[in-house]
């Protein structure tokens, strides 16, 4: 997964339309047609991370690219726009860095070589982390997480909840994908009904030739909410979060010399989750919710 977005796991081709059994499992119930979906906290509020001093600092260079929306993109004014780019700036406010920060928009390929060559100073677009990173870079605390979820189709007669009342019942899933092992591991007694398309998948959904499907929450927030969908289905049960199947989540990269820069940023990362304004960012660009 070199140079892979958290997009390579079924992401972007639904958000670009305007894209170890032991592992933890978790499952926050939560549902996406709340009218206020909540995002679940990733630092312990009693967790006190400090700020280091960035007086020295001379400014900080945010890299990030315009094909991975809602995270970033180029709005219809022309202008750098999405998830990624409003925490970037609120990082800089919290870290009352405002005046010292540039966010810059440079092809995805080019990024890894361009924090590598002191181009930027952070890479903010999405970035997969593999251990091959890691050797050569550090990454931030996560800051959002991204779910597994089930969708059902509103028609089908499912008595129940949770996903134990699709036992026995056809389950879509893409094949060869993260959610088809995920799907096999964690919910056996489920039968799987796999698809070589995401197309294929929702269009069987939709049709009931399934009666739920497995996939990537963040993909299927969008289509439930969708024209696409015709308003024939919802999500069902969950999230699931699991690191294993899943990965770490949506982080920051920087050099492995800016220790105290990496510092500075997770202490604005567990300020913003505190104090609700990194709530108010994922409502701005995911309001029927991912959780």
């Amino acid at each position: 997964m070199m140079q892979s977005k958290l997009a390579s796991m079924a992401l972007k081709g639904v958000l670009a339309c305007g894209l170890f059994l032991g592992a933890l499992l978790l499952s926050f119930a939560a549902s996406a047609q709340q009218a206020a979906p909540s995002l679940p906290l990733l630092f312990d509020a009693r967790e006190r991370l400090a700020k280091p001093d960035l007086s020295s600092l001379v400014r900080l260079r945010f890299l990030t690219s315009v094909d991975f929306p809602p995270f970033n993109f180029t709005d219809q004014n022309g202008k750098l726009s999405g998830f990624d780019v409003d925490l970037a700036r609120e990082i800089c406010g919290e870290l009352e860095i405002s005046d010292k920060c540039e966010i810059q928009a440079i092809p995805f390929a080019d990024l890894k070589d361009a924090l590598a060559a002191s181009q930027g100073d952070a890479v903010i677009a999405g970035l997969a982390v593999t251990p091959e990173l890691r050797r050569q870079f550090v990454f931030s605390r996560p800051y959002l997480m991204l779910p597994a979820r089930f969708v059902r189709n509103l028609a089908a007669p499912i008595d129940g909840k949770t996903a134990a009342a699709l036992s026995g019942r056809p389950v879509g899933v893409v094949r060869g994908t993260v959610h088809e092992t995920m799907l096999a591991a964690f919910f056996p007694a489920l039968k799987a009904e796999p698809f070589d398309t995401k197309e294929a998948l929702l269009a069987a959904l939709k049709e009931r030739k399934v009666d739920a499907a497995f996939a990537d929450a963040l993909q299927l927030s969008f289509w439930v909410s969708s024209p696409a969908s015709a308003k024939c289905c919802a999500l069902f049960d969950g999230p699931y979060l699991s690191e294993h199947f899943l990965g770490e989540g949506m982080t920051i990269m920087l050099r492995q010399k800016d220790s105290v820069l990496t510092s500075a940023i997770d202490h604005a990362l567990a300020a913003l989750s505190r104090n609700g304004r990194l709530q108010e960012i994922y409502l701005r660009y995911f309001p029927y919710g991912l959780y």
